[in-house]
Parts: C-alpha cells; sequence; structure tokens
C-alpha cells in the first residue's frame, strides 16, 4: 500500500509399564464423554460427510506435522512433499512440530491457515462443507502429553464416528467421545487451509480478518485481494473489511475500486477516519477535488494518529490548487 494510511527419567519403569498403560486406558476411558449436539445443530448437518480428495501419507515418528500439512495443503491444491516441509516445520530439539511454524507454513505455500472455533459443532460444519481439519491431539495424559496432528475428514453422524487420517492409518474412524477427550487436551486447537477466496465455514468476522491479514503481510495486497473480496461480500457491512479491500485494490492500481471501497467503508462507518483520508487521497490523485476536500476534512476532524497526516494533506490540497 504505497501512500495511503495503513492500520496497522523414570525409575522402575519397566516392571511398572503393564500397570502404567492400565491406568492410562482407564483415566482416558473414564474422561471421554460424547460431545453434545443441540438438536438444530444435529438437523442442520448432513447425517455424513466424507471428502475423498485429500490424499494420505504417513505419519513417521515425530513426523505428523509435515504429514498433516501435506495432506492439507494438497487438498487446497498445493502439492508438497513430506520431506519438503519437514525442515520448514519440524524442531529436533521438540521433536515435533509448533502450532506457529504450522500455520506459517500454510501461508508460506499460497493458502489461508484459518484457526476454527474450539466447538464440536464447528469442526463438524468445516467437514461438511468439503474442508479437511488440521487438528492437534494430546494421546496420553495432561501431565504426560503425547501431542499428534491428525487430518480430520469426514464423519457418520448416527454412528457418532469421526474419519481420520492419522498415524499409519487412513480413513481411520473414530467415536466423537474418544476424538473430543484427546482434542479437548489441546484446548481443541484446529485450522482448516484454503486458497485465497474461499472462507470457512464457520462465520467469526474477527478470526477471518486476522487470518487475511496474517496471509496478506506475508504474500502481499495482490495475494490477498480474493479473500479480502470474499470476505467483504459475506459481511458487507464490515468498515474494516471494506478499509482492507480498498488498500488491496489500490495496491493493485485499481483507483476506482479502491475509492468505491473506502466509500462503502465510511458508509458502514462514519467516524472510520483512515477511510476517509485514504479516499480523500486517491481522489486528489485523481483530481476530484470535491470528493478529496470532503474526505481530508472529515478525517482532519476525527482524532487519532491519522489527524496531522489529514491536516497536512488538506493543506496541501488548497494550496497546490489555490487561484
Amino acid at each position: 500500500m504505497t501512500g495511503l494510511f495503513s492500520s496497522a527419567g523414570h525409575k522402575n519403569a519397566r516392571p511398572a509399564g503393564v500397570l502404567v498403560l492400565v491406568l492410562i486406558l482407564l483415566l482416558l476411558t473414564g474422561c471421554a464423554t460424547t460431545p453434545q449436539l443441540s438438536p438444530a445443530t444435529r438437523q442442520a448437518l448432513p447425517s455424513q460427510a466424507f471428502n475423498e480428495s485429500v490424499p494420505f501419507h504417513g505419519q513417521r515418528k515425530y513426523q505428523c506435522g509435515p504429514a498433516a500439512l501435506a495432506m492439507s495443503l494438497a487438498a487446497g491444491g498445493r502439492e508438497v512433499s513430506v520431506d519438503t516441509l519437514i525442515p520448514q516445520v519440524f524442531l529436533p530439539d521438540r521433536q515435533g512440530s509448533v502450532q506457529p511454524e504450522m500455520l506459517a507454513t500454510v501461508r508460506r505455500h499460497g493458502l489461508i491457515p484459518f484457526r476454527i472455533e474450539g466447538e464440536f459443532a464447528a469442526l463438524l460444519d468445516e467437514l461438511a462443507a468439503d474442508h479437511p481439519v488440521v487438528v492437534m491431539q494430546n494421546l496420553s495424559l495432561p501431565a504426560f502429553p503425547q501431542w499428534h496432528y491428525a487430518v480430520a475428514i469426514g464423519y457418520d453422524l448416527p454412528a457418532e464416528e469421526l474419519v481420520l487420517h492419522t498415524g499409519m492409518t487412513p480413513r481411520r474412524s473414530v467415536d466423537f467421545a474418544r476424538f473430543n477427550a484427546t482434542w479437548a487436551r489441546s484446548e481443541r486447537w484446529a485450522f482448516v487451509a484454503l486458497p485465497p477466496g474461499e472462507l470457512p465455514a464457520g462465520d467469526n468476522l474477527d478470526t477471518a480478518t486476522r487470518a487475511i491479514a496474517d496471509f496478506e503481510a506475508l504474500n502481499g495486497s495482490q495475494a490477498a485481494l480474493p479473500a479480502w473480496q470474499a470476505l467483504a461480500e459475506r459481511h458487507p457491512h464490515a468498515a474494516t473489511v471494506r478499509f482492507a479491500l480498498g488498500n488491496a485494490r489500490h495496491a493493485g492500481g485499481d483507483a476506482e475500486g479502491a475509492m468505491a471501497a473506502f466509500r462503502e467503508a465510511v458508509t458502514a462507518d462514519s467516524e472510520f477516519a483512515p477511510a476517509w483520508l485514504n479516499l480523500g487521497l486517491i481522489a486528489s490523485e485523481q483530481g476530484r477535488l470535491d470528493t478529496a476536500r470532503e474526505a481530508l476534512s472529515r478525517a482532519a476532524a476525527l482524532p487519532g494518529p491519522w489527524q496531522s497526516r489529514a491536516r497536512q494533506e488538506q493543506q496541501a490540497l488548497e494550496t497546490e490548487n489555490a487561484p
């Protein structure tokens, strides 16, 4: 965005192994409860969903993260080998992959990672929309975590089973209760990876805005433009989204489209000073002096870090166009 304002060791472990294993299994079983879905949610969801297009990559020891990413990226149209992804996300000292690197790697390969709400219904909504979901689980106890990434690819609502690509097993069916217990230990961390222009089934505006903004910071405004356009269509009265759309259009040389987006932003929020300022700047560039004067005047009247810039531009406009 050129020239415009931007918002800124255990003793006796082997002899006790069988006893410990039995104890863990009992504890895991005891805490597994079926997640509750409202009647409205059950009625809205199709009884079954399954995404056959998600390829399977076996998850070798400590490399479930790269394999899960390879599956998710391929489903979004980005074919990347597991071996290519290993050095991008695998941390040897951690013997695994951490969440920020997982998300950053998705962005580097041209997809947008959208975090989903930590509710079981939200997970099913994405699967019903044909979006594979990368999920993080703790397959052990909270005190002795065994972190694992899997890819949810479908569900069977009557059977109360989730379908996962996990470990060395493709299309593994896991009952809702068992999965939910292991997912809850990661605070239900999950995301979908989608091409710019495609949005998650979930309708959380703030989450989507942050996801697209993070993608744009890495890949540029032109790459993010389809995503902003799609989000603006879904939320036509969201001033911040219209503002971001205007900036992306301006970066691509579309002055008319940018002005239209900034007008829509100030229509949605008449005190959105940065949008007034950017509208005034572009109108001035285009020689539309009446529009520029009005927009800069509105921006200059509103307090904030943009006020001094607006007043400077207002003065410069009058000086340049003095009789």
